[in-house]
Order: C-alpha cells, then sequence, then structure tokens
C-alpha cells in the first residue's frame, strides 16, 4: 500500500543540541541525591538516568525532530563528563574514581573531606555553572569512551536518528586552569596535541557504534581570541578533520557572534557548522555570507532562542533561513543552543494567565516552533499559514498589553539623575562613622545571609499553599525558625547576624512574587549546577514595589538580639539575570527599574533602624557580554543601577554586596565602583586568589574573601580557616578583612553548619590572636 512506502528524508531536518535533564517531576534530582544519602543503588541511580533520557529522545521524536541530541545528558555536569572522557582525572581524585567510578565522579563534584572537589564557575554568560577541569604539564589524556558510546547506542536501539554532542577540544582547555603546584601562568591550550588523538580515538569508538555525525561545541569561540587560539582553532579542526575513521564533524558554536573565528571554522575540513543567528549573534548571517558561506556543507541554524521564553518570531526566522538556504549546501533548524538553559513545559503552567500563557515558549514549546519552521523551509510558507497567524497574534497581544507599560514607573526612571546614583560622603568618612555604629571587632565575622531550608520550613510553605495551615500559625513556623538561627549565631559567636531567609524559597523569586511586572512559575525549573535547580521568574512588564518587601522580618530579627542584623536584598543585575528578561527593551531600561524599586526597599530598612544592608549581585559577572566591545556599556549600566538602589542611605549605614562563582579579576574596576562598603566573594576553592586580585588593583574597601565552600559537604576545620584566612591577609589589610563562607547555606544541612560555622569563628579568633588582638 501507498501509506506504507517509506517517506523520503525532508532537505531540512529539525534537530536540538540539548535538553532538559531533570524530567517532569525533577526526577533526576531525587534520584542523585537519594544516591548520596544512601536511599537510592548506583543501579537504580542509573535506571532513572536511563529512563529520563528514553523519555526525552521520545519526547522530541514525537514533536517531530528528526535526528535527536545524545551525550549532552550529565548527572552532574557535561564538563566533568569530559574530563572523564579524556582522562583528566586530578591526582586527588584518582584514588577514589579507580574504587568506584561513580562515587570518585561525584568526589571531583562535590568533594569529600580528604579530596577537596574541583573549582566551579558560570558556563559563559549563563547561570549554568559548570566544575573547572585542573591540568598542568604533565597530565596525561586516555580515552574513556564509555558514556558517549553507552548513550549514542541507547537512542540508535530505541529507533532514533542520533548525534553525539561533545564539548569540543579547544574549548574544554581554554575553560581548565592549571592544576595545583602548577605554574599559574601555565596555558592549558598548551595541551592540544596531546589531546587531539584522545578525541581522535573517541570518534573512531563512535563511528564504530553507529553514529553518523558527532557534534564538537566550541562556544570559547565566540569570545574575543587572540591569533594563538584561533591558530590553535584552526589545527585542531584540520586534524580531526583530516582524520579517516571518524563520522561526520560538525563544529558548533553559541551565545554570541563567531566573529574571526567564523572564516577559520568554515574554511577547516569539517561537514558543517552550528551557528546561533539569534540576539547578539545575528551578526552571523552577514559574516557566514562574508566568508563564502558552506558550499557543499551542513548548516545547523539556530534561530530560536535556546535561553529566553518568549515565542520566536515565526515569520523573521523563516525569512533568516530561507536567506541561509543561499549559503549552505543544506540547512537544518534548530535552537541557538542547549534547551537546558529554559524550563521543560510552559502547557505544566496551568495557573498562568492565559493571555501570557500564549506568550511562553519553554523546550517543549521551542521544539514545536522548530519543527513548524523546518516544515516551512521545506514545503512553503503557505503550509504553516496558521501557525505564523497565530505567532503573529500573540506577538502583537503581548506588544500591546497594559502588563508591559507603566507610565508612572516610567516617568520615575526618566527622572533619575547622576546624583541620585552617588553617595555624598567618601568611603573613609563612611568607614569611621560605620566603626563608630557598629563596634566589630578585628577580622568580623558574618555569613552571606540563608541558613539551611530545612524539610520543615518546606513543609509549611507546602502546607500554606495547600490551606492545610494559615498565614498566622505559617508566621509563627517562620518566626521560629529566626529565633533559633539567631541564637545559634549567638552561642557561635558571629559579629554581624542573618536573620536566616527562612521565609525565602529562592533569593529572586522572593522580591519577583513582591514587585509588579514579574510572573512566577510553578514548574518552571532550570538546572543551576548539580542537583540545585531554580525556577527564573518572568519579567514581563514594568516593575514597581507596591510595598515592604523585607522590613518586618528583619526588624523581628533585630528585636531578638543587641548584635547587628543584616538586612538582605538582591541587586537589580541579580534580578535581571536570574529571571528570563524582557526582550522588547534594553536591559538597562529595566535595571533602573528594578534599582528604583529596591531603593525604596533600602530606605524602609534603614528608617527600621538596619545598620547593615546587603544587597547581593553575584551575577554582576556572568552577565558580562562575552564580546569585550559590548562590556564598558554593560558594565556602566549595571554599577549605575546597584548605587541607584544603594546610594541614598546614611553615611553610618554600611552597605554590603556578594558574588561567587565567577572569573572576578575581569570586573575588579566595576567592583570598585559599585562603591559598596563591604564585599563578600566566593574564594575558598580558588584558594583566596580574589584577594591577590583586589590587592592587585588597589582596592581600598573591605572585603570578605569566603573561607567555607558551602557547595561541598565537607567541614573545615578551624586550621584551615586560619590558613584561608592568613592567606587573604598577605593582600587585604587585617583592618579591612571580613571572615565569612562562600555563599549562603540554604543547600547545607544544620549539622554541617554548625560545624563548619563553629570552626569559622574559632579560626578567625586564631588570626585575631596573631594579629595582637583578642575577641
Amino acid at each position: 500500500m501507498a501509506a506504507d512506502r517509506p517517506r523520503p528524508a525532508p532537505r531540512s531536518l529539525a534537530t536540538v543540541h540539548g535538553y532538559p535533564r531533570q524530567g517532569a517531576g525533577r526526577e533526576l534530582k531525587k534520584a542523585v541525591e537519594g544516591y548520596w544519602s544512601g536511599r537510592v543503588s548506583a543501579g537504580e541511580l542509573r535506571r532513572t538516568a536511563a529512563g529520563l533520557r528514553r523519555e526525552a529522545w521520545r519526547t522530541l521524536s514525537d514533536a517531530g525532530v528528526h535526528e535527536v541530541p545524545t551525550g549532552d545528558f550529565s548527572l552532574y555536569d557535561h564538563v566533568l563528563d569530559t574530563t572523564v572522557m579524556v582522562g583528566a582525572i586530578p591526582e586527588r581524585h584518582r584514588a577514589l574514581v579507580a574504587e568506584d567510578a561513580l562515587d570518585g565522579y561525584f568526589a571531583m563534584a562535590r568533594g569529600t573531606q580528604q579530596a577537596p572537589p574541583l573549582e566551579m564557575t558560570k558556563w559563559f554568560d549563563t547561570n549554568y555553572h559548570y566544575l573547572v577541569p585542573e591540568l598542568g604539564p604533565g597530565t596525561a589524556f586516555t580515552a574513556d569512551s564509555a558514556k558517549p558510546v553507552g548513550e549514542l547506542r541507547e537512542a540508535l536501539d530505541a529507533g532514533h536518528a542520533a548525534r553525539p554532542v561533545l564539548v569540543g577540544p579547544v574549548t574544554y582547555l581554554l575553560l581548565a586552569k592549571p592544576a595545583p603546584g602548577t605554574a599559574p601562568d601555565f596555558q592549558p591550550l598548551t595541551l592540544l596535541d596531546r589531546l587531539l588523538p584522545v578525541y581522535a580515538d573517541v570518534l573512531a569508538d563512535l563511528r564504530a557504534a553507529g553514529a553518523a555525525w558527532v557534534q564538537l561545541d566550541e562556544p570559547a569561540l565566540v569570545q574575543d581570541q587572540p591569533p594563538a587560539v584561533l591558530n590553535a582553532a584552526a589545527r585542531a579542526y584540520r586534524e580531526l578533520g583530516a582524520l579517516t575513521d571518524r563520522p561526520k564533524l560538525l563544529a558548533a558554536a553559541y551565545f554570541d557572534r563567531l566573529g574571526d573565528a567564523l572564516p577559520v571554522l568554515a574554511k577547516a575540513p569539517v561537514d558543517g557548522l552550528a551557528l546561533d543567528f539569534t540576539g547578539p549573534a545575528a551578526a552571523n548571517l552577514g559574516d557566514l555570507a562574508a566568508a563564502g558561506g558552506l558550499p557543499g556543507k551542513r548548516l545547523i541554524a539556530g534561530v530560536v532562542d535556546g535561553r529566553n521564553v518568549w515565542i520566536n518570531d515565526l515569520e523573521r526566522s523563516l525569512a533568516t533561513l530561507a536567506t541561509l538556504l543561499g549559503l549552505a549546501g543544506r540547512v537544518d533548524v534548530a535552537p541557538s543552543c542547549s534547551l537546558l538553559h529554559v524550563p521543560l513545559d510552559a502547557a505544566a503552567e496551568r495557573d498562568a494567565d492565559p493571555q501570557v500563557a500564549r506568550w511562553l515558549a519553554f523546550a517543549r514549546q521551542k521544539t514545536d516552533e522548530i519543527v513548524t519552521l523546518a516544515r516551512g523551509l521545506n514545503e512553503g510558507g503557505d503550509t504553516i499559514a496558521p501557525q505564523l497567524a497565530a505567532n503573529r497574534c500573540a506577538r502583537a497581544s503581548r506588544a500591546a498589553s497594559a502588563l508591559t507599560r507603566d507610565p508612572a514607573v516610567r516617568a520615575r526612571a526618566t527622572a533619575v539623575t547622576p546624583a541620585d546614583t552617588r553617595r555624598p560622603q567618601p568611603y573613609a568618612e563612611r568607614s569611621a562613622a560605620q566603626r563608630a555604629r557598629l563596634g566589630l571587632p578585628l577580622l568580623p565575622t558574618t555569613t552571606i545571609g540563608s541558613f539551611p531550608q530545612t524539610r520543615e520550613l518546606r513543609t509549611a510553605r507546602a502546607d500554606l499553599r495547600a490551606g492545610r495551615i494559615d498565614a498566622a500559625a505559617y508566621d509563627e513556623r517562620i518566626a521560629a525558625e529566626i529565633r533559633e538561627v539567631l541564637a545559634f549565631q549567638e552561642k557561635a559567636g558571629l559579629d554581624v547576624l542573618v536573620h536566616g531567609e527562612p521565609e525565602r524559597d529562592d533569593m529572586v523569586q522572593y522580591f519577583a512574587e513582591r514587585l509588579t511586572g514579574y510572573l512566577a512559575t510553578r514548574h518552571g525549573w532550570v538546572q543551576s549546577y548539580g542537583t540545585r535547580y531554580v525556577r527564573p521568574p518572568i519579567l514581563a512588564g514594568d516593575i514597581s514595589r507596591p510595598g515592604p518587601m523585607t522590613v518586618a522580618w528583619t526588624a523581628y530579627a533585630q528585636e531578638h538580639t543587641d548584635r547587628p542584623v543584616k538586612g538582605m536584598l538582591t541587586g537589580p543585575v541579580t534580578m535581571l539575570a536570574w529571571s528570563f528578561v524582557r526582550d522588547d527593551q534594553p536591559l538597562a531600561d529595566t535595571a533602573r527599574q528594578v534599582a528604583l524599586a529596591l531603593r525604596d526597599e533600602v530606605a524602609d530598612l534603614e528608617a527600621a533602624g538596619t545598620a547593615v544592608i546587603q544587597v547581593d549581585e553575584p551575577a554582576l559577572r556572568e552577565t558580562l557580554p562575552l564580546r569585550s566591545a559590548d562590556r564598558a556599556g554593560y558594565l556602566r549600566w549595571a554599577t549605575e543601577a546597584f548605587r541607584l538602589a544603594t546610594a541614598g542611605v546614611r553615611a553610618d549605614t554600611q552597605i554590603h554586596t556578594h558574588m561567587c562563582y565567577a572569573e572576578f579579576g575581569d570586573i575588579i574596576a566595576a567592583i570598585e565602583d559599585l562603591d559598596a562598603d563591604v564585599i563578600s566573594l566566593e574564594a575558598a576553592r580558588s584558594h583566596m586568589r580574589v584577594a591577590g586580585e583586589l590587592a592587585l588593583a588597589g582596592y581600598a574597601q573591605e572585603a570578605g574573601p569566603g573561607v567555607y565552600d558551602i557547595h561541598s559537604p565537607r567541614v573545615p576545620d578551624a586550621a584551615e580557616v586560619a590558613a584561608l584566612l592568613r592567606k587573604g591577609l598577605e593582600a587585604v589589610p587585617a583592618e579591612r578583612l571580613w571572615v565569612n563562607p562562600d555563599c549562603g547555606l540554604k543547600t547545607r544541612g544544620w549539622a554541617e553548619v554548625r560545624a563548619s560555622l563553629t570552626h569559622l569563628v574559632e579560626g578567625a579568633r586564631q588570626v585575631r590572636a596573631e594579629c595582637g588582638t583578642a575577641g
């Protein structure tokens, strides 16, 4: 029968680079954490992971995706998976990996009491964290193809056309850092010739397992790279392309335009490229034409934004695809990058306003957009006319919605003057006033803000939402937790206390739910690192603050202690970076609106007697544009937004900020321009490197480089804390050095926190005594 004849393959395929890993109910998080706690066996964990992979491939295939990705799934992090694949296991973890590969894998991610974990930092300008490879002149690479080959075979056995996706060799080396004991100026890229044969072995293994194509991701090439890096990329892909025992190779880059690297990859002897054509990467279209296109080669065109949640402009994307047809031998349709960076399914948001729901596209909806565009490209725009009309109508409804514009907010933002963004007193004058008011000892101790979010707190929130308890009962539970947190801090001997944030499930979502213009999700989980998932709110309209957000609980805490209690806020840049932002106005405009709302909150905290106010900006570095030409403009409005939020306070009110898990050396000047009185920064995993960077830059204000790595279950002893403090004192004088953990404590258990903070205070006392001051 005619219906039984196989359909010819379409000219243009629909595909994706990666898919959310967690499952609809965050099954992966539960299985991994269950394994860590001993409730789940290794076999059960692997079966859960395999089931999630099969479900993802089936979902993609059923939607009409012609080629599914493999290798993008990870139990913790895909860069860590690459470290295992190339055999670059740090010396301190090798025995653990040899004894038990799974436990050794997690030891590299989380550390053990004897073996600290790998350093962790942000994946380019996203809020995803990767584990930093440690490499040195003696690193010996060896191929371990088990994971990529195993997952490819799973997909092929299930009947899917599949394309393994691996971190490319150049990007892997550029993401690495010198191993402990290696000269700090060692360049991991010098190991390229040693690494390429390992990639050759993996490619041969994948070909033998049935791979027709393999994708090598090289997002590091969208950054400004010197000729040496471009030459290394050219050499790498010349050698890999010359291999005879390999699948077809696809070099991929995303997050920005490739610039000078585009002709390098276009001319390499590979079989295709995958490029981003959204946002600033839209410039790739003109650059590709200028480079002569990709005649006879495959182009995977990323025309659907893989990092934001708004519906695509289908007509614009179809026009881009039509232009690209003339520049490549074959054009396939894809998102701009892996869909790892968006939630799974907007249809799960059943409580969303139906009008707003029309504007949203999560991973499943983006997959549908990709399939629709591929069909339009293959069969003509008329075949998708209903989808184009519905898309046009939804976009028009968003543009015309009253939710997106508030004249009063816009008028206030327009009226901001330079005087509103600068504290009138210089730091020296403020510092003297704050010391007199606070009376703190040398090397004052504090925490970053949050304390453990216990099962009891999560249950209380769930009970409130379900109506099992009323608001008064919930408030009493929160009040009791605050009293317990304060009592522990006083007993431990901390100098500046926090209320522990028991009422906050997330440092961005909590504020988003109390500001106009934000939309919260119920199921919009996105992986931040490992088993840490967040629900970024959606910034849909103009921002204002209807009323105080934190004052009542901060004041309550201060009533129950004689020591200063910090007011805790999330800064304007982080409120943007950890949300899905508007794409219909400049980020600077949105940041100013958020800053004005926070300015009102800061004023109310100060009026209530709060002497120390911390405005966290952990995302300042991660949002830094990948191209240097765009950075000055970003840092100008980003630092102005922070100052606008904080500059209205008195001289004796101490302003803190906090940053974590980023390369701070790139933004030292911007940190100084924030004009905060105290900054706390992650430093434990990097062994106080940031303290030296601050000193080298001449940073003259107070700083607290972290001495306790809160992303590991390790409990540092007092000697370890003291050793880190002594290292910090080599760069920052004692009168300007604070003692604190790397980050908030919400993800840790109380047993770890009690021991670690007790040791932190004890270590600080030891070093104070060495400085000649008791306390």
